[in-house]
């Protein structure tokens, strides 16, 4: 644990620095797409786990971090273009976000096995989520 802080606080450092030295939008730039291609080969690298059957969560990570990875990408993408009329409401994003979710989907899978629950019980918080976000959407 004490690693995994201090490696933290050196990469805050490091943006904050990067946003000193670069200015802020370079740093968020770089941080993003740097953070977008690492989420691309942890993807990669979990479906090859996957592939392996090394682990019953890896399909669900390979999932999740594709779907992080094409989502950041999106967003780092439209960012570096300057908000290309293209990308404005495109449904390509809906593919992206599912990606997450079937990401997440699996993870709640595997969850219950591991809980000793059956049924559908994994997708309880599957849907409290989605309503909540949807009510915080509707306040906002």
């Amino acid at each position: 644990m004490r690693q995994a802080l201090g490696l933290f606080l050196v990469i805050v450092a490091a943006l904050l620095g990067a946003d000193r030295w670069l200015g802020y939008g370079a740093a968020y730039e770089i941080g993003y797409g740097a953070l977008a291609l690492m989420g691309a080969m942890i993807a990669a690298t979990f479906l090859w786990l996957w592939y392996e059957r090394t682990t019953p969560l890896a399909l669900g990570m390979a999932f999740s971090w594709a779907g992080a990875a094409s989502v950041m990408g999106w967003w780092w993408v439209f960012n570096l273009l300057d908000r290309p009329r293209v990308m404005v409401g495109s449904e390509v994003l809906f593919a992206f976000l599912s990606l997450y979710f079937v990401g997440a989907i699996l993870h709640f899978s595997v969850m219950q096995r591991s809980l000793g629950l059956h049924g559908l019980m994994f997708a309880i918080p599957l849907l409290g989520a989605t309503l909540l976000s949807a009510a915080i959407h509707m306040l906002f």
